[in-house]
């Protein structure tokens, strides 16, 4: 339930109703159809087309399926399996997001300087992205406090590279928005492009991983595919230089 090609086809609408239930999860298998479009500001109409982009008949059968699908996901055991992996790094591969990795070079290497965002784990690989962007000849900064002051300064010629792996952390999208409002260009990578960094960006990368969570609610989804996703935009950036 929910597959990522599922979620791509969503309107806006149909978008906010995901949020929804995504955040509502325990709550939602008790709503009634017209409770559920008052809480998430659509129409019953929009709730049963939604219902019937996941293949269900309606909003019953959807409800019976939703709470099939939660069961799963408490059984769910946090193991990796690496052909998830191998299919992922299929993903990255394509010619449609070798595209987005060009374009984002070629934002990066007419930078005149580069930035790397993220919060909590993301902050850590900001962190490396900073540092392995420094080892190829491509000197950049990071910043992974949400507070840190952005003052005005030569921010026309910064990209900053935005990562996140919801894409709608709070504290994630209030830098990079602030940033965004100063002139920088903005590159991010996201587990998904249905979420609010991928939209407010120039540039998105999306990897699209299984997301795992325990029943505390720490997100332990891999973060390999973002680090081949910065590695490889390292190198490509190094090849540039080497060239020229």
């Amino acid at each position: 339930m929910f597959t990522h090609e599922e979620i791509q086809s969503f309107n806006d609408l149909e978008l906010n109703i995901y949020n929804f239930i995504i955040k509502n999860k325990q709550k939602v298998v008790y709503m009634k159809i017209r409770e559920l479009a008052a809480e998430s500001h659509v129409s019953t109409t929009t709730i049963l087309r939604f219902c019937k982009k996941l293949g269900c008949d309606g909003y019953s059968e959807f409800k019976t399926r939703f709470k099939l699908y939660l069961k799963q996901e408490k059984e769910q055991k946090p193991e990796m399996d690496s052909s998830i992996l191998m299919e992922c790094f299929k993903r990255l591969e394509s010619e449609e997001v070798q595209k987005e990795m060009n374009q984002a070079v070629e934002m990066l290497r007419n930078a005149d300087s580069i930035l790397f965002v993220g919060i909590g784990t993301s902050g850590v690989l900001a962190k490396y992205g900073s540092r392995f962007f420094s080892n190829v000849g491509w000197f950049s900064l990071y910043i992974d406090d949400p507070f840190t002051p952005v003052h005005q300064g030569h921010e026309m010629g910064t990209v900053v590279v935005a990562l996140s792996e919801s894409g709608d952390t709070n504290h994630a999208l209030e830098i990079a928005g602030r940033l965004k409002q100063r002139g920088c260009q903005l590159i991010s990578i996201t587990n998904s492009k249905n979420c609010t960094m991928a939209r407010m960006s120039d540039c998105n990368i999306a990897y699209y991983m299984p997301q795992i969570r325990l029943e505390n609610l720490n997100n332990i989804t891999s973060q390999v595919p973002v680090v081949f996703v910065i590695e490889s935009l390292g190198r490509k950036l190094f090849n540039f230089s080497a060239d020229n």
